[in-house]
């Protein structure tokens, strides 16, 4: 279930080249879920760390989840 959810997240991310030629990525409807890096690929790899990082943190904290990309956490982790 969150191998799918974070799949179907960064499928969603959105990445964009800063002015300083560094790479900008975001996953929209997930707040706080960004980073930059020199590469794309590194950019890639330090927004799933960060997705994860978030993903844990709201589930210690009792968070609820947005869907993302059809996978809904929330509902997943009810039926479990």
């Amino acid at each position: 279930m969150l191998t799918a959810y974070i799949h179907a997240a960064m499928t969603a991310a959105r990445y964009e080249i800063l002015e300083d030629g560094t790479y900008y990525g975001e996953i929209p409807g997930l707040p706080g879920v960004l980073a930059t890096a020199e590469t794309l690929e590194g950019c890639r790899d330090e927004l799933q760390d960060v997705l994860e990082g978030w993903i844990i943190l709201g589930l210690r904290l009792g968070h609820s989840f947005p869907a993302a990309g059809g996978v809904d956490l929330m509902a997943e982790m009810a039926a479990a």
